[in-house]
């Protein structure tokens, strides 16, 4: 493996070493071990950019399952590079503020940073990884440790239903996105995602196109949480906040941004992902910033206000798909605006909504409350807290000069020149991009002002905090300065990013758009000029600021009042439902009778069998090369059934023993008559065994009762049971006929020829057993093992009749 895999590898393999440094150093907070892991990576992923900058790549494969496709091949370039330094970076800062932020003494911290270990890892598996399954293996791994993170203080109530709520839309999304992969290997035949994008032009052609690419963006929505799936992310904010920090401004809800992105080149430049990823987007930007100003709780404002941020970035990522529709060129510039615009806005969210968790953390941890409307004058005793807010409130509202500013006026550039494109309908409806997007700007810029003004200026009441107010120790406070001073730097020097990460991320999305040697145009200033994107921003804070000053008049309306998500009735409802409908659907079919479950069972089998041979037009008979049957074969195949019929009507338990010892030893002369002398000997020894035994057993018990059924039942089970007869034996001569038309060569022929050389047994079935299927036995053997230990454990079981079985 290369130094790629082991990065990936890494977090998982100290996650096991936590709990030994949480148990036998207790002295020292666990973060300080966990905190030297994510600074390694982010130094280690730094020596790529030079690489990635110049268009290079890495590409290694570690084969996994090759017969099947799978293989752990980690993929480099300009986007994973990206998301690998957020990932990294992002966590550190994370981790190092989760040391002043969780209590060694209270705090179950082994739990803590196994989670967050695991979590990271997944995440470096997401974006570096270019193989589709493993990509979906470490995407449900994300959804499995946030989930973990999401109830970490599992005793509150809220916590455990964030997490369920999480698990289940994300995880449905991951199972969506998981057909939508299996989808796309059936339309190409590999799993690569490098391979996938290069023959993206068949896979437009495919009646699976639009199948494929409704289930991948089902995976992405979800875990960007885009509307109406975002209704997860307010509530997994009982998390602690290194953890709302972690997950909602750099990595996890990213995920879904990073899947669209990277998928782009497969599906980009057609109409309906150009609709669905934009649409989408544009709805939810404004749906997550109107509903982050009703909000009461600082973290639940910033989960809205992620919501609505990621709707923006998936609205540019949607536009700019268009591009590839056009090309790129001269003239046409203008289509990238929107991929730029989204990239660079990825970096500048997380690092003014990483800061702006870290303060509400802050203010939560020293005051005791995050209700905006207990907070108030904490200017003054928390000045660095207050700083640090002002910067990033500022980035997030769009105002000069931060970073937001610039990514928000290249929104409006990318919504503008989709309101001038000539395809998709564009014509018709492009005008709502902008409109929505500004309408979406006034309520960012609003919520943006009730979270700073409520929480920092005003009177103090001391009345409304239970504990003495004051600064965070330096400790805490130092993760937050550092993404605010980002938030200033690259503000004032934007192109610090232009060709280290931006460009290279860009080319990552577009592909096939640049000759050799050539890159994308990437320009980005402060000043440009008194232009339409100029004015809108004016209109924006002019507006957002009436609305704000007016808040008297309509903060007591019913709509300011409801902070609760209307969605959230329709979850909460369906999942009422659901469970009703599970414990029928259980109680139906969890009878407790043997004969039900067999039931359900073989008739599953039976249908599914026989569709196949009708789906396939598979069912053929072939009675050229059927042997000629000998009179003493009819004979005993005559027996056979007659013995096999009798044993319903028998109400004798020893004589339905003898007679079902009998059937087995005429199995084994079946095997004679087949020269297969050993499985006729293995056969009789078995059956001799058997009957034995049962005989011994079952002269102890009492005779067989008679039991009624009614004629329903019975004629149930006539009918599986003939249609049992049916489809096996339909099934056997499709395949023996099948066999001769198709030249195929049965796998008996493989053991034949190969079985002395291979293994150097003569006795064939013994070398399939030891050599040939030689895990597959071994497995079995320890199956049997566990079951000889279950039924041991249930002999010297002394039950009271008072436990709770």
């Amino acid at each position: 493996m290369t130094s790629l895999h082991w990065a990936i590898l890494a977090p998982f393999l100290l996650a096991i070493l936590i709990p030994f440094f949480y148990k036998y150093v207790r002295q020292i907070h666990t973060g300080w071990f966990v905190l030297v892991l994510p600074l390694s990576l982010f130094v280690f992923f730094l020596q790529f950019l030079p690489i990635t900058s110049n268009g290079g790549v890495i590409h290694e494969t570690v084969p996994w399952v090759p017969s099947l496709g799978i293989n752990f091949t980690v993929y480099l370039d300009g986007l994973s590079l990206l998301f690998a330094l957020l990932i990294s970076g992002i966590g550190s800062l994370v981790v190092l503020y989760s040391i002043y932020y969780l209590s060694k003494k209270t705090e179950s911290l082994n739990n803590f940073y196994v989670y967050l270990l695991m979590f990271m890892g997944a995440m470096f598996g997401v974006v570096i990884s270019d193989n589709l399954i493993v990509l979906y293996v470490f995407w449900e791994l994300t959804s499995l440790a946030s989930s973990l993170l999401i109830s970490y203080w599992f005793h509150r109530e809220k916590s455990t239903y964030g997490a369920q709520k999480s698990m289940l839309i994300t995880v449905f999304g991951g199972f969506s996105m998981l057909g939508g992969f299996s989808l796309l290997y059936v339309m190409t035949g590999t799993f690569s995602i490098r391979e996938i994008i290069e023959v993206a032009d068949v896979i437009v052609t495919s009646p699976l196109f639009l199948p494929a690419m409704i289930l991948v963006l089902l995976g992405a929505f979800t875990k960007s949480a885009q509307f109406p799936f975002h209704i997860w992310l307010p509530d997994a904010m009982e998390a602690p906040t290194p953890v709302s920090a972690y997950l909602h401004s750099a990595t996890m809800v990213k995920a879904g941004i990073y899947l669209v992105a990277r998928l782009t080149p497969v599906f980009g430049g057609v109409a309906e992902w150009f609709w669905l990823v934009a649409g989408f987007g544009i709805v939810t930007l404004c749906w997550g910033s109107i509903s982050a100003v009703r909000q009461k709780d600082l973290k639940s404002i910033l989960a809205f206000s992620t919501i609505s941020q990621l709707g923006l970035i998936m609205c540019l990522l949607g536009l700019g798909s268009a591009s590839l529709y056009y090309g790129y060129g001269t003239d046409t510039t203008m289509y990238t605006t929107a991929t730029l615009a989204a990239i660079f806005h990825l970096i500048n969210h997380a690092t003014f909504k990483g800061s702006l968790f870290m303060t509400v953390g802050i203010i939560d941890h020293e005051t005791g409350t995050r209700d905006i409307r207990k907070l108030g004058g904490l200017m003054s005793i928390m000045p660095i807290t207050f700083t640090i807010s002002l910067i990033g409130v500022a980035s997030m509202a769009g105002l000069p000069p931060f970073n937001g500013f610039l990514s928000k006026e290249m929104f409006f550039t990318g919504v503008l020149n989709a309101a001038t494109l000539d395809i998709f309908n564009m014509e018709t409806w492009g005008l709502l991009f902008p409109v929505l997007a500004w309408i979406a700007s006034v309520f960012t810029f609003l919520y943006c002002m009730i979270m700073f003004f409520q929480t920092f200026t005003g009177e103090f009441k001391e009345e409304n905090y239970d504990r003495h107010v004051h600064e965070a120790p330096i400790g805490m406070l130092i993760s937050p300065i550092i993404l605010g001073s980002l938030v200033i730097i690259f503000g004032f020097f934007p192109n610090l990013l232009s060709y280290t990460l931006i460009e290279p991320a860009m080319a990552a999305i577009l592909p096939g758009l640049l000759a050799p040697n050539e890159t994308f145009y990437v320009n980005i200033y402060m000043w440009h000029g008194f232009n339409t994107e100029l004015f809108m921003t004016i209109g924006v804070i002019v507006v957002g600021t009436l609305f704000f000053l007016s808040m008297k008049k309509w903060a007591k309306t019913a709509i300011y009042l409801r902070e609760r998500d209307p969605l959230n009735y329709v979850y909460d409802h369906s999942l009422v439902w659901l469970v009703k409908g599970s414990t029928k659907v259980t109680h139906i079919q969890m009878t407790g009778l043997l004969r039900d479950y067999f039931a359900y069972m073989i008739t599953f089998l039976v249908l599914m069998v026989g569709y196949t041979l009708y789906r396939y037009n598979a069912f053929t008979i072939d009675t050229v090369n059927v042997a000629e049957i000998s009179p003493y074969m009819w004979i005993l195949t005559f027996v056979f059934i007659a013995a096999t019929l009798s044993i319903p009507f028998i109400n004798h338990r020893i004589t339905a023993i003898i007679v079902v010892g009998i059937i087995g030893f005429l199995l084994a002369l079946f095997f004679v008559v087949f020269r297969a002398p050993d499985l006729a000997l293995t056969q009789l020894l078995i059956e001799t065994v058997m009957v034995v035994l049962l005989l011994l057993a079952f002269y102890h018990l009492p005779e067989l009762r008679k039991e009624k059924f009614t004629p329903r039942f019975k004629m149930t089970n006539a009918v599986i049971s003939v249609a049992v007869g049916v489809v096996v034996t339909l099934t056997a001569l499709s395949a023996y006929a099948l066999s001769h038309t198709n030249n195929m060569n049965p796998i008996s022929d493989f053991f034949v020829e190969n079985s002395y050389d291979l293994a150097g047994g003569k006795n064939m079935v013994n070398v399939i057993l030891v050599d040939f299927r030689g895990l597959d036995t071994l497995l079995e053997v320890l199956v049997l093992g566990i079951a000889a230990l279950g039924v041991v454990t249930l002999i010297k079981l002394r039950m009271t009749g008072r436990e709770d079985v």
